[in-house]
């Protein structure tokens, strides 16, 4: 990432970027079109991994919002981090879902038949107001094993009833591995999710796809 992206920033005593994966990614351009909550939680990743130069233009967009800081710390005893960020199986808890599977389930069905779908922020795509994120593709050239697996296979019974239902909840996650394990499992111990933060889907089919639209 260029330095120039910090006009009059004096960057000689900070650490250097280090090269920390998708994070490091992270361009001005794309950082300005997060909503403020997706650029609290990001600038939370970015100092947890030591991504100085992501964190700075994080604090810089955030400080030019109205109330873009937002509180800076949460209630230890509720288990929630800085800016509202959790485990997958904590942000489920908190919102009533009972995983399939605690290691690779991506989402779950709470008792009152809501669908709740964990979406990782990097598969976001917004256009104007509109933000909208692939939930489901068919593995038909083997370019999406993920879709085979028992945790893609749960995404799809997921995407099925979300149709069904007409809506959904979504809950975006922060870091961790984009590559699945072989079992299936996205994301590891490193990912966290915003609890707080709960995006209304509109789930729908496009072809054999499943998308997620929202506001």
């Amino acid at each position: 990432m260029s330095r120039g992206l910090f006009t009059g920033a004096k960057l000689k005593d900070k650490p250097p970027l280090l090269p920390r994966g998708r994070v490091s990614h992270w361009s001005r351009e794309r950082l300005d079109k997060l909503t403020t909550p997706e650029l609290r939680a990001l600038l939370d990743n970015a100092e947890r991994l030591n991504e100085t130069e992501v964190a700075a233009l994080c604090r810089e967009l955030l400080d030019a919002r109205p109330r873009g800081r937002g509180p800076s710390r949460r209630a230890k005893h509720s288990g929630v981090t800085r800016e509202g960020l959790v485990t997958r199986g904590k942000a489920f808890e908190l919102h009533g879902v009972k995983p399939r599977n605690r290691m690779w389930s991506r989402g779950g069905v709470r008792a009152d038949g809501a669908v709740v779908l964990a979406l990782r922020v990097e598969d976001v795509q917004r256009a104007g107001a509109t933000s909208q994120c692939l939930l489901w593709a068919p593995n038909t050239a083997n370019d999406r094993p993920w879709s085979d697996s028992p945790a893609g296979q749960e995404r799809l019974e997921h995407c099925r009833l979300a149709l069904e239902r007409g809506a959904a909840e979504g809950l975006l996650a922060y870091g961790g591995a984009a590559t699945p394990a072989a079992s299936g499992a996205i994301g590891g111990k490193t990912e966290r999710l915003d609890a707080q933060t709960v995006l209304k889907l509109e789930v729908e089919r496009r072809d054999e796809e499943y998308w997620a639209r929202w506001l």
